[in-house]
């Protein structure tokens, strides 16, 4: 655990040193600093806040995933279906070297799964209910290999590492909007205007847009790394065969917003909405399964 916190840190303060340095290239921000607006402080404080929100989620990303979900912990296995789950996924963690995830059960009606947890040595892996209704063993046990994949990946720290850059520069750049902004319209001489902080905060909503399409598009490319690590684990027919049940049962995901993105399954569109998802479609996934990607 504390080598991915470290991890975490020496990325946050990597991210703001070369920061620094491309706003210093390009001249940002030594006008600016001529300006009365300090760029090492902006970024120091984009840096606490961006990361800082990420780290705490990543942090407590189990224990809230088990509140919001009502997930029960399989400690000690009451029948013989909760001793087979254990077993497979620690077949499987075995097989990924990584430890032993916590195994947990929740009730919803649609067919998913999901992994959390800051440290691939002690994660969550959790099944609905409607998972095991809807699927043989064979395909259970695709989807565990899919969970365990991520969390050998490491992709819940990715994508926490991920959302906490992007948070960083949204909250620079909509306050440099802001002050130039300020500055060049509103005529302001002295401290911040209200055009300072009508801007920062419309540039805030901007930016935080895209900068969702850039954590959505990243989130997408790590499920199909999961597919193919669980191809790996359990058998790319097995896979291919979860993935054409999700998508008969494919209805509307019950897991909490703050835990959808760590489904296998998650909700579909075209569009303009298809850059807000952090899944791909299952057609495609069936497809690059059956390429080998």
């Amino acid at each position: 655990m504390f080598k991915r916190i470290g991890l975490f840190l020496i990325t946050n303060l990597a991210i703001v040193f070369v920061l620094s340095i491309v706003l210093n290239l390009l001249g940002v921000g030594p006008m600016l600093d001529q300006q009365g607006l300090n760029m090492g402080s902006l970024i120091a404080f984009a840096a606490v806040f961006g990361f800082g929100g990420s780290l705490i989620s990543l942090v407590i990303s189990k224990w809230t995933a088990k509140r919001l979900t009502g997930a029960t912990v399989i400690t000690s296995p009451a029948n013989e279906q909760q001793i087979w789950l254990v077993e497979t996924v620690r077949r499987q963690a075995l097989k990924a070297n990584i430890g032993m995830p916590e195994v947990a059960i929740y009730d919803a009606p649609d067919a998913n799964a999901f992994a959390t947890g800051m440290n691939r040595n002690n994660a969550l892996v959790a099944v609905s209910t409607g998972l095991l209704r809807a699927m043989d063993r064979n395909e259970v046990e695709a989807v565990l290999a899919h969970e365990v994949s991520h969390v050998a990946n490491g992709d819940m720290i990715t994508l926490a590492l991920i959302q906490g850059v992007v948070n960083t520069f949204v909250i620079v750049a909509s306050r440099v909007v802001g002050y130039l902004v300020d500055r060049v319209i509103f005529k302001t001489e002295r401290g911040h205007g209200p055009g300072f902080f009508i801007v920062s905060m419309v540039a805030q909503l901007v930016f935080g847009v895209l900068a969702s399409i850039i954590v959505c598009w990243f989130s997408r490319q790590r499920e199909f790394r999961a597919d193919a690590g669980a191809a790996a684990i359990s058998g790319r027919d097995k896979m291919v065969s979860a993935l054409q049940k999700l998508r008969l049962t494919a209805g509307q995901p019950h897991l909490p917003d703050q835990v959808s993105a760590f489904g296998i399954s998650g909700s579909s569109g075209g569009g303009l909405k298809r850059l807000f998802m952090t899944h791909p479609p299952l057609e495609e996934r069936i497809e690059a399964l059956k390429r080998g990607l």
